[in-house]
């Protein structure tokens, strides 16, 4: 097999055993709060809202310097720098004793994190640039998988053993997955040399001072806006529908996958029509399908017309943020690309705090069917930027 083939199969499992075991605490989050002596829903509401977004603060100006670092001292070792630092920091929630020294854990967990846009590099970097487009698709579906089952297998687990327990587990799941990495995962010989190697402050200034890549950022500061945008509100908005309590966090639970799902699907048949029409034109296809399934949850009637909206949206979403991140790499010089990636990756993130930030004070005002149509209208944003970097212009 050859090398980018056998480190692609060996980074998917990695990425996907990471991600399940770091979603799998999601579901009960907010139950560990009130374990560690937080009453009342407004106060637990509010704590579990700073412990949520914390390890995003940190990681949102620490991404890029460990990308930075991986392009000085290999992708590899950063890699295992991340999914051992994630192993150390669930250990240390897992033994926290009040939601101070829980938010202090979670960042720690964020100064430590990054494994994902380090794999992302890693892919790129040792991938011939004709297939980089199909490499990273399909590594985005480890990411979607382990999203989608980790929820599940965590309130399993947590049935099962108890809330803090589980932290123990995803812990060990790490180091295993940690250990993995390290014996099957082969870097191509990383050469320091005499070459120059970029700071952050060099790879931010590269950035803003290329067209496309500054264009490229924000598409996926965009695309990250509009997608965490909803998350806050969308439990109410299914509780709209009048879905039977007995019920109720099964199907919300079911709808949420179903994204996942189609995204997993979709994401290397994307990057296989990139390979043929293009990024941007694949970028612009997409954007169409998702904004459109965005405006139409303003007008579903009924649960049973959602959830095929939702796959189709999610079929849509497969196509974004792989295919920018693909274009990243294409136009990122070889010894640079880690930091570049770590840059695109604060874009991501950044986009992941301010969506949620202002999506309930938004839908408090305007109704819980708005912020679908400021999603709407945000890909109508996407469709526009990527249209000029397909024209060049």
């Amino acid at each position: 097999m050859q090398l980018w083939k056998r480190n692609l199969f060996f980074i998917w499992i990695s990425q996907f055993l990471a991600m399940m075991g770091m979603s799998a605490i999601v579901p009960f989050l907010p139950l560990y709060i009130r374990d560690l002596g937080v009453s009342g829903v407004d106060a637990t509401a509010a704590w579990s809202g700073w412990i949520f977004a914390g390890p995003f603060f940190i990681s949102l100006f620490l991404t890029p310097v460990w990308g930075s670092l991986g392009d000085k001292y290999g992708r590899k070792l950063i890699s295992l720098r991340a999914i051992f630092g994630l192993a150390i920091a669930q250990l240390l929630i897992g033994i926290a004793q009040s939601p101070e020294q829980l938010l202090i854990f979670r960042f720690i967990q964020g100064g430590l994190s990054g494994f994902t846009p380090s794999a992302m590099a890693m892919v790129a970097a040792n991938t011939p640039e004709e297939k980089n487009s199909y490499a990273l698709g399909l590594l985005q579906t480890s990411v979607a998988s382990g999203t989608v089952i980790g929820p599940l297998v965590g309130g399993l687990l947590a049935d099962i053993f108890g809330n803090r327990m589980v932290f123990f587990i995803v812990a060990a799941l790490l180091f295993i997955t940690g250990i993995f990495f390290a014996i099957y995962v082969k870097e191509k010989k990383f050469e320091s040399g005499t070459n120059h190697r970029f700071t952050l402050v060099e790879n931010t200034r590269y950035v803003f001072q290329n067209k496309k890549l500054r264009y490229t950022f924000y598409l996926i500061l965009l695309t990250s806006f509009a997608f965490a945008f909803i998350r806050p509100i969308f439990v109410l908005y299914v509780e709209e529908f009048h879905v039977s309590k007995e019920f109720f966090t099964t199907i919300t639970g079911l709808l949420y996958g179903v994204v996942g799902i189609f995204t997993a699907i979709s994401a290397p048949l994307w990057g296989k029509m990139a390979q043929k029409r293009g990024i941007n034109n694949v970028i612009i296809m997409a954007s169409v399908i998702t904004g459109s399934m965005y405006l139409m949850h303003l007008v579903v009637l009924d649960i049973y017309s959602l959830a095929p909206v939702r796959a189709v949206l999610g079929f849509g979403y497969g196509g974004l943020l792989p295919l920018m991140f693909a274009s990243i790499s294409a136009d990122t010089p070889h010894n640079r690309k880690s930091g570049v990636m770590g840059i695109g990756s604060s874009a991501q993130i950044l986009g992941n705090i301010l969506g949620p930030s202002l999506s309930g004070t938004i839908a408090a005002f305007m109704g819980l069917r708005f912020p679908f149509f400021i999603s709407g209208i945000t890909f109508g944003a996407i469709i526009y930027i990527a249209y000029k970097l397909r024209e060049g212009q």
